[in-house]
């Protein structure tokens, strides 16, 4: 079986973790590890997830000494698991919003994918029945109209940060490419995947909001994005198939 990286980034999430690690834990899934990227947490998670390290073979720590945000610490992540020799590496959030459930249907569209997303807007897909009718509508129109205008993307769930990488395929998006930060950084790496010609799977999930814990997006991060998607079109659009990377990371 391949081995099975989900890279975990955490901050503030002392709550959640530990629920989330024993999920993880229990899935089904051979070859199943967990790399928890730590921003250096003021409540102790990093501490709690060392813990965890120190009696299962299977969690590693990737400690980070400040809080630079999401796109690092994803991108942090992923090159530790290639590293380890990855062939599947998983991103997900630990709040749950990410239900551990859905990650053998992840691995199984694999077959047929280079990456997949878990999405919200597939047929099948849905969202959290308290959301408000802003956040259901702008969430909506990112998806469905605005990324997919201005980037041409195929993708229903641009936005979506629930996704199976295929090893090959985070070598070929060159990392180093990718300069976004939070909300905008899955649109970007979205982006990519699609100019290299990358072929891209979907999966419904519900996507629950968190049930413990802080969210740490905002509308005023959601507007920034909103305005970054044009850098990322500008920065990428001439990429084709023929600029993915061949060589792995050191």
């Amino acid at each position: 079986m391949p081995k099975t990286v989900i890279v975990l980034p955490t901050y503030n999430e002392k709550e959640n973790l530990p629920q989330m690690l024993t999920a993880l834990m229990a899935l089904p899934v051979d070859n199943l590890n967990v790399l928890v990227v730590d921003d250096n947490s003021p409540d102790g998670t990093g501490q709690m997830a060392d813990e965890w390290a120190a009696r299962e073979p299977r969690v590693t720590v990737l400690h980070r000494t400040q809080k630079a945000g999401l796109g690092p610490a994803y991108i942090a992540g992923f090159k530790q698991a290639l590293r380890i020799d990855a062939e599947y590496i998983i991103q997900m959030d630990c709040d749950f919003s990410h239900q551990p459930k859905y990650i053998s249907e992840l691995i199984a569209a694999a077959a047929h994918a280079d990456m997949v997303i878990g999405s919200r807007y597939v047929k099948g897909g849905s969202v959290d029945e308290t959301w408000g009718w802003f956040r259901k509508a702008l969430s909506g129109f990112a998806n469905a109209i605005y990324i997919p205008t201005i980037l041409g993307l195929p993708m229903r769930d641009a936005t979506g940060g629930f996704r199976l990488w295929k090893r090959q395929t985070l070598i070929g998006l060159d990392l180093d490419r990718v300069k976004s930060n939070g909300y905008v950084f899955q649109v970007e790496l979205s982006y990519i995947t699609h100019r290299l010609g990358f072929k891209v799977s979907e999966v419904p999930i519900y996507f629950p909001d968190r049930k413990a814990g802080q969210s740490k997006l905002d509308f005023r991060i959601q507007r920034e994005a909103a305005l970054r998607v044009w850098e990322i079109r500008s920065r990428h659009r001439g990429l084709t198939p023929q600029n993915r990377r061949t060589t792995a990371y050191a």
